[in-house]
């Protein structure tokens, strides 16, 4: 397991060369179809969503989206959904438990836009439906964090029957520089509050919040990708077909569990 620091892995999550769902996806799963737009606005490029088989399994795939480069950035807004991406996800799920397809969400964002215009057509409702729709949803859901998983704009993705965590990748209510900026008004103090957030794979694990820690090649992901995506899809495969085999009555029971043990504390 990796003994860096979270403020380390900050830094390495943000590595220009690490892996995105542009690498994974064709790694993992075959015949992926992209399908686009939410019905109301438009389509959201900051995710990328479609059909795909993964083991001659057809499953839906829901994937927030970074870029390489400056160009790939500024078309997917820095990975930094708007509402109607929120809104073309909850689409393709409510059409995947219409046919009872598996639900895919890779996470990887640094938190939803939180620009004027991105309020003005309903940022906070399309977070706050995706969590209540996803929490009663009558499909198997598995949410795997990729990188950052910053705030509502990750959990929008990651109300799931099971959580993993890439060995590398952070998850947290809120980002480091804003905790910094909220709490100390310094955003500069932002590896300071990485440490103090407990944000790390093996802090989910410890809490709760995730069920499974994915393993990342010496020195990050971005060593060897298809290392990394071939431990993705060995984890997914098991959990796939496990899920699959519940009843969605014990499905949905066993949701409900998971989200109501986060945050138990005794005195």
């Amino acid at each position: 397991m990796s003994k860096l620091t979270a403020t380390e892995r900050l830094a390495l999550v943000r590595l220009k060369n690490r892996p995105t769902v542009n690498d994974y996806i064709p790694l993992i799963f075959n015949r992926f179809t992209e399908l686009h737009g939410d019905r109301y606005y438009g389509d959201d490029p900051a995710i990328l969503a479609g059909v795909a088989t993964f083991h001659s399994i057809p499953v839906t795939v829901i994937a927030q989206v970074k870029g390489r480069d400056i160009e790939e950035n500024k078309r997917t807004n820095f990975a930094m959904p708007h509402p109607e991406g929120y809104r073309k996800a909850l689409r393709l799920a409510k059409q995947a438990e219409k046919f009872r397809r598996p639900v895919i969400c890779l996470v990887d964002t640094p938190g939803a836009f939180c620009g004027i215009e991105a309020e003005e057509r309903g940022q906070g409702e399309a977070i706050a439906r995706n969590l209540m729709e996803f929490m009663s949803l009558k499909t198997p859901i598995i949410s795997i964090i990729l990188g950052e998983g910053g705030s509502g704009g990750a959990l929008a993705l990651a109300v799931c029957d099971e959580l993993a965590v890439l060995e590398n990748a952070l998850y947290s209510v809120i980002s480091p520089r804003g905790f910094a900026s909220i709490l100390w008004k310094d955003p500069t103090r932002e590896k300071e509050a990485a440490e103090l957030l407990k944000i790390t794979s093996e802090d989910m694990l410890r809490f709760g919040v995730a069920e499974k820690i994915i393993a990342e090649p010496a020195g990050g992901a971005h060593n060897d990708c298809r290392l990394t995506a071939d431990n993705i899809a060995e984890y997914l495969i098991e959990a796939v077909r496990r899920l699959s085999a519940l009843d969605t009555e014990t499905l949905l029971a066993n949701r409900y569990e998971k989200f109501r043990k986060i945050g138990e504390f005794t005195e």
